[in-house]
């Protein structure tokens, strides 16, 4: 099973949509069974699916409570080979009781847990929050590849050097972690759009698909709907997904 890290620490960059329709891309168009984990405290993810519920188990349990396995975590979705772990605000909590807890390892949780499912499930796709805390470090210890969603202005460009120092940090616990790329989200031909791709591409060592994603109305009512934009209707943030997935998978 390949895992797969979506993650910006700047919110509003597209991260939780990215990991959704990457997600789905890998089934609807691929014939891949995907697990889709939220590790997000706002749970958007987990809310897109409608099966976001505070009383529930979630990824919280899965990393504090020494008991949980992680099949008991995890939900169907509507979508046939699109399962999801849920997650809430308990993650708050989580996160302070992982540090606390020095009677086991930390960092490595996730990846334990992870290793349950015997691959049972051809890719695992993680929506971090836009934070560095112990979940988000359990998330890229567990991970093969990390994929930045950027949306084209200087703050999200600041937080680039940040992210990449944690990578190489967290090497310490997973050497084989492998920062994949930036992909540009939210595009739109003008100058700005055009002159951030081109400086990624040429004036920084970040890999850069080639890949963006455009900027189109249907991404925000699919919010809304709850459905991926290949089930909702044709749009060209649709096609990019496709086409990005399959930038992906040539790489690998």
């Amino acid at each position: 099973m390949k895992i797969i890290s979506i993650i910006n620490l700047k919110g509003g960059v597209g991260k939780t949509v990215s990991a959704i329709n990457i997600a789905y891309t890998l089934v609807a168009a691929h014939g891949k069974k995907v697990l889709l984990i939220d590790n997000d405290k706002q749970g958007n993810t987990s809310k897109f699916f409608d099966l976001h519920n505070d009383d529930d188990k979630s990824l919280a349990d899965l990393l504090t409570d020494r008991e949980c396995s992680i099949k008991s975590v995890i939900k169907l979705t509507t979508y046939e080979g699109l399962d999801i772990i849920p997650a809430n605000m308990n993650l708050l909590r989580a996160n302070k009781e992982i540090l606390l807890d020095v009677s086991r390892p930390q960092q490595t949780r996730l990846r334990k847990a992870l290793a349950q499912l015997n691959n049972e499930y051809d890719y695992c796709i993680i929506d971090n929050a836009p934070d560095i805390n112990m979940t988000v470090i359990n998330a890229l210890v567990a991970s093969d590849d990390v994929l930045v969603p950027i949306k084209v202005d200087k703050f999200a460009f600041d937080g680039l050097e940040l992210l990449v120092d944690q990578i190489e940090d967290v090497k310490e616990f997973n050497d084989n972690i492998v920062f994949k790329g930036c992909f540009i989200t939210m595009f739109q031909k003008n100058g700005v759009n055009v002159q951030g791709n081109e400086y990624l591409a040429s004036s920084t060592s970040y890999p850069l698909f080639h890949t963006v994603i455009r900027k189109t109305v249907k991404v925000d009512e699919t919010t809304f709907i709850g459905k991926p934009l290949l089930d909702y209707k044709k749009s060209t943030a649709g096609q990019d997904y496709e086409k990005l997935v399959k930038e992906y998978l040539e790489m690998c």
